[in-house]
């Protein structure tokens, strides 16, 4: 049992690879983001990247820089099968993964102006804003100082694997399947 994280931009290309890894590799998928949305909705708050941004450093100082992931982890333990967890942002959250072993993480990185398109295009909560806002957000979550705040940045500096996804999705795929050949030998 191998257990991957993906971290990387905003629109990047993350959950095309999860979706790869689900139908061609057969991982069970663990998303930080659905994990965050399920606590803004307990406390009544809209589903926005500003609130993603707010419940996600509270969670993270109210129990440690990793507990989100920590968690995930443990649920992909119990399956016993390759799983993958979806949007790792902290640096926190990284070392402790690392740690537990059987643990690769994927980064993917894109020309800024293709994801801003890409994240237009698929239009989810989180997603509708213009360019400005997209660049600030990301500016936002690419470095902090402090550990309870994303650091897309470090976390991108500390994959074991880095994917470029400025070309098509089948190029994309046949990097990730070149890599999950030499890990999973």
């Amino acid at each position: 049992m191998i257990i991957l994280g993906i971290t990387g931009t905003l629109g990047a290309g993350k959950g095309t690879i999860v979706d790869y890894l689900i139908r061609e590799r057969g991982f069970v998928h663990f998303s930080v983001r659905g994990f965050i949305s399920r606590e803004i909705e307990k406390r009544g708050m809209p589903v926005n990247r500003d609130s993603m941004v707010i419940v996600a450093n509270e969670l993270r100082a109210a129990h440690s820089p990793s507990y989100i992931v920590d968690c995930l982890f443990e649920e992909a333990r119990l399956t016993g099968k390759n799983c993958v967890i979806e949007s790792i942002r902290t640096p926190g959250e990284v070392l402790s993964l690392k740690a537990k072993g059987s643990f690769y993480l994927f980064a993917v990185d894109a020309d800024p102006y293709t994801r801003y398109t890409r994240i237009t295009a698929r239009n989810s909560e989180t997603d509708r804003i213009d360019y400005e806002t997209f660049r600030a957000n990301e500016a936002r979550e690419m470095t902090s100082e402090d550990p309870n705040h994303q650091n897309l940045y470090r976390c991108i500096k500390m994959a074991d694997f880095v994917f470029s996804n400025d070309q098509t999705i089948a190029d994309l795929e046949a990097q990730v399947a070149a890599v999950l050949d030499q890990i999973c030998k």
